[in-house]
């Protein structure tokens, strides 16, 4: 059954994490309010699904779960604690996809070859008309309008397109998860490198630390992210649910 963000809110804070990069997807919804909350029961819940854009975040103990219950609601990306990981083995349709999530520990300076800047309210139009392997860029936003008026999203501009972007995909208390596309003719130019730079240093100047998660044959995304700096933090998954995995963008 669906609650409101602000009633799962005082469940949710503390039994989320804080102090490492997980379930982000869950601390996004609370924090911005893009996002809905389903659980078991009310008024004492004790299984959650918060669904972001294509994003969810199961927080519950391995007892309280049901495979068939679990079936029916799980659509997308899922991010789930380990210790629920034989359930949802079981869950017909379920496929494991591995992550890799790093940490930027100090900012790192990046050659500017591109107009890049922090794109504001006014740009939802120059999101929208990124091409459809770009566009799920804002999925985590509510659309185009939602990551524009975010002001946590910078833009690479070549002849007045926007060509490139990099944005707090999700935000928690101490930790903003990057996400960046580059439309495919113009990467291998570096301009996912240079936004990513720009957005890494608003993350900091907002006291959270910058987060990376990729696949680990995801070798254009890997390679971007030690550029700037990023570490290995911890290994994970997905669950991914109704959909096929991503296939990683290929660069020149």
């Amino acid at each position: 059954m669906p609650i409101a963000l602000a009633d799962a809110a005082r469940h949710l804070r503390r039994r989320l994490p804080r102090d490492e990069p997980r379930r982000l997807a869950a601390w996004h919804a609370l924090l911005t309010g893009h996002g809905e909350c389903l659980v078991d029961r009310w008024p004492a819940p004790k299984v959650f699904v918060v669904v972001c854009g294509s994003n969810q975040a199961l927080v519950a103990e391995p007892e309280d779960l049901e495979p068939e219950e679990l079936h029916a609601v799980l659509d997308g990306f899922v991010e789930a604690p380990q210790s629920v990981a034989p359930t949802l083995r079981s869950v017909v349709g379920a496929v494991e996809w591995p992550r890799v999530n790093l940490l930027q520990e100090a900012p790192t300076v990046i050659a500017r070859t591109a107009r890049v800047r922090r794109l504001t309210q006014a740009d939802a139009r120059h999101l929208e008309l990124l091409g459809a392997e770009s566009q799920w860029i804002w999925n985590t936003w509510g659309g185009a309008d939602g990551l524009a008026a975010s002001g946590m999203a910078y833009g690479a501009f070549v002849a007045r397109r926007l060509v490139s972007v990099a944005c707090t995909f999700f935000v928690s208390p101490r930790f903003e998860d990057v996400g960046v596309v580059t439309e495919p003719e113009f990467r291998g130019r570096g301009l996912s490198s240079q936004c990513v730079a720009a957005l890494c240093g608003a993350i900091r100047r907002r006291r959270r630390v910058p987060s990376w998660g990729t696949s680990p044959d995801n070798a254009a995304s890997l390679r971007v992210a030690e550029k700037l700096g990023f570490s290995l933090h911890h290994t994970d998954r997905v669950w991914v649910f109704g959909r096929s995995v991503p296939r990683p963008a290929v660069y020149p």
